[in-house]
């Protein structure tokens, strides 16, 4: 049996080293240059160093360095897992935060700065875990694969999606875990067994170019693609009610009209704005959602543009077919469409991992040891993660994740990518223990 090294350490390790992470400022900002995790590949590396691991930093582009390593099981054949955890953060609005964004701030017990939550607090336990277990010196059963991966932000070009086309010798594994997970709702926390698709489209907004003193009857790009926009805003869409929107309506507490309603795809989008910070969780989950975001448009104050181009973020839910992208555009866009033109055929498939598996009840044993009796909530992740590489190969991923009782979904959500992004000490430790917990059962 292994025996949980002492949380007080676990718990020490873990915050000092997501303070040095946060401080590194891994920004990615969608280009090629950004980014540059080779800071945190080679922070974790010194971290890692003394205890017997093989590391390995893999680079396919400058600066765009993941790190990884394995600590070997003892028999044969038997089941692995991998921790996959990105270190890559997305940029900032410095006048919006309270605190310096990367000054990894230790404050009244919750460390600050951006990557907190989306993910540098999961890859530093990921990396303390491995660390104690190979300190240990006690083998599990299988591999322990950690993987403190590049460009998660930015699709993972430069990550997952080119280690496991180029090298899947050294990241394969057959269970994995990576973000995001651990949330409370009701007496439960959530573990994402799966992801929406994306299909990202861009729309070509053509007018007729003319002088900015004239506007009265012209073609403006830019008015045309304001209400393309607009109606793209204002379209419901196809309401799918699944099985693991109606498994998170059943742990929330809620009133018995309003729960029938959020069952019902007749109803619920009029019952949305009862919902209160769940509201965006609860749309997410059930439509294939399209965000207008980024336009470009115009070049000189006196000019009307003659064209503009809009960027569309597109999440589609599972069993959802590129043809169902296409035809709610087409409804949208209506009586625009010789002005409007759709570009792109991008298709990221949906992705679903079984809940049937042995690490799955690891989990819910691990989450209900640590929580004092929390079970299991599956949900579909909304955004993208590093898991849809893995299960689109056939591996169970898990986003997992253990979150004290301050939290909730509202809050949870809203400092992904937003100001003043902060995780408690006491998350953390939840986080390290059960993660522990999880790895040294599954692999015993």
């Amino acid at each position: 049996m292994t025996v949980l090294p002492d949380p007080e350490r676990l718990t020490g390790e873990t915050v000092e080293l997501l303070q040095a992470l946060i401080r590194n400022a891994c920004v990615n900002e969608g280009t090629v240059d950004s980014g540059q995790e080779i800071r945190n590949a080679r922070t974790i590396a010194d971290y890692l160093d003394g205890v017997g691991l093989d590391i390995e930093i893999v680079e396919p582009q400058p600066g765009r360095a993941s790190l990884v390593t394995r600590v070997p099981g003892r028999v044969p054949g038997a089941p692995s897992l991998g921790l996959v955890g990105h270190t890559d953060v997305v940029p900032v609005e410095p006048d919006g935060w309270t605190r310096d964004p990367f000054g990894g701030e230790l404050v009244d017990g919750w460390v600050w700065g951006r990557g907190a939550i989306d993910m540098l607090g999961l890859t530093a336990a990921y990396a303390v875990v491995t660390r104690a277990v190979a300190a240990a010196g006690v083998p599990l059963s299988g591999d322990l694969l950690l993987a403190a991966v590049a460009d998660e932000e930015h699709g993972s070009v430069w990550g997952v999606d080119w280690l496991t086309t180029h090298r899947w010798d050294l990241v394969r594994a057959d269970h994995v875990l990576t973000e995001s997970g651990g949330v409370p709702v009701g007496t439960h926390r959530t573990l994402a067994v799966g992801e929406k698709g994306g299909a990202g489209r861009r729309l070509r907004v053509v007018g007729t170019p003319g002088h900015g003193s004239g506007p009265y009857g012209s073609r403006n790009a830019i008015v045309l693609a304001a209400e393309a926009v607009r109606r793209i805003a204002a379209l419901r869409g196809p309401v799918v009610v699944g099985d693991l929107w109606r498994r998170y309506v059943d742990a929330l507490d809620l009133p018995a009209d309003v729960r029938e309603a959020a069952l019902d795809p007749d109803r619920l989008d009029d019952v949305l704005p009862l919902l209160g910070a769940l509201a965006p969780v609860a749309h997410a989950t059930t439509h294939t959602t399209v965000a207008p975001t980024v336009l470009h448009a115009g070049s000189k104050p006196n000019v009307i543009p003659g064209l503009a181009e809009v960027v569309l973020d597109i999440r589609v839910l599972p069993g959802a077919r590129p043809a169902d992208v296409d035809g709610l555009l087409a409804e949208a866009i209506g009586d625009l469409g010789p002005f409007v033109h759709v570009e792109g055929d991008r298709w990221g498939e949906p992705s679903l991992s079984p809940t049937d598996t042995e690490l799955y009840r690891v989990i819910e044993k691990a989450v209900g040891d640590r929580t004092g009796g929390a079970a299991v909530l599956p949900t579909l992740g909304t955004g993208g993660t590093d898991g849809r590489f893995y299960r689109r190969r056939g591996t169970p991923a898990y986003g997992f994740g253990l979150l004290s009782p301050d939290w909730d979904p509202g809050t949870w959500r809203g400092l992904f990518h937003g100001n003043d992004e902060r995780v408690d000490v006491a998350s953390l430790r939840l986080t390290a223990t059960a993660l522990h917990d999880v790895v040294t059962t599954f692999l015993r």
